[in-house]
Parts: structure tokens; C-alpha cells; sequence
């Protein structure tokens, strides 16, 4: 008698161990009604649809003000206040696209340094042509690999 007495208290403390070890959390998408699990997917959906479309947007404004500043350089020869703000800003854009692509940090130094602020400008520019154009080849449900691999850093 004792044996089973101590044998249903075991159970009984087991089971109420196993009860307070579940996270609140944990079987909730599972009791979720199938309409909100639908919702909830739709919203996922849209999301990552204006995310990508927002990735497109700052590829186009990166390939903006690269040609900003080139022009702006090809002409005055030298950088003015804004220019430097357009740089700035640049730099600010490309970083938030290789966050969102997965990309590194991209600080390895370039194997060639150009030999002028106007032909770095031009790579520049032609960098920031091809990372654009594989952007738009991509899909939200894909990761290129030209893309993360891609030299354009500051």
C-alpha cells in the first residue's frame, strides 16, 4: 500500500512539473481558429512584399545619389556640404541593404584603390548599377549570392 502511495505521488508531482514547464507561449499558434491562422499569414505575407519593395526603393536611391555625386563631382571638382550629406547618406542606404540581404559588413579593403576621387566615383556608380540590377532579378523568396558577395563598401 505504502509503494503505491508513493509510486501516485510521484506521478502527481511529475506531471504538475511538466504542467509548469510549458512556456505560455508554446501551443498558441496551434490553438489559434484556422481565420486568424489565415490573417495572421496574409499579414506575414504583406509584410515581406512591402519589405522587398522597399529594398527595391533604396537600391533606386542609392543608384540616385551615386549619380548625383558623380555628376556634382564632374562639375565642380570638388565635394560640397550637401555632397558630403549625399555620401553620407549613401553610405547609410547600402549598409541597410546588405543588413537586409544578409550580406557582411563589406569592411575587407578594395584589391585596386582608384587612383582619383572621379574614378572612384564611376566604380562607385558602376557597383552600386550591378547591385540594383541583381536586386531587381531577385524575388523576396530568394538570396543571391552576387548580391552578398558584392564589393560595394564604404
Amino acid at each position: 500500500m505504502m509503494v503505491f502511495f508513493i509510486s501516485a505521488t510521484v506521478l502527481a508531482v511529475n506531471a504538475q512539473t511538466d504542467a509548469s514547464n510549458r512556456s505560455p507561449g508554446s501551443n498558441q499558434k496551434e490553438d489559434l481558429p484556422k481565420g486568424i491562422k489565415e490573417s495572421l499569414a496574409k499579414q506575414r505575407i504583406e509584410r515581406e512584399k512591402k519589405d522587398f519593395a522597399d529594398l527595391l526603393k533604396r537600391g533606386e536611391e542609392a543608384l540616385k545619389l551615386t549619380d548625383e555625386l558623380k555628376q556634382s563631382f564632374a562639375q565642380n571638382n570638388t565635394f560640397s556640404i550637401e555632397d558630403q550629406k549625399k555620401l553620407d547618406r549613401l553610405e547609410k542606404v547600402v549598409k541597410k541593404i546588405r543588413n537586409e540581404i544578409g550580406g557582411d559588413d563589406g569592411d575587407e579593403q578594395a584589391e585596386d584603390k582608384p587612383l582619383s576621387i572621379l574614378s572612384a566615383l564611376k566604380t562607385l556608380q558602376s557597383n552600386t548599377i550591378k547591385l540594383v540590377d541583381e536586386l531587381k532579378k531577385t524575388s523576396r523568396y530568394s538570396i543571391s549570392v552576387v548580391l552578398l558577395t558584392s564589393n560595394l563598401s564604404f
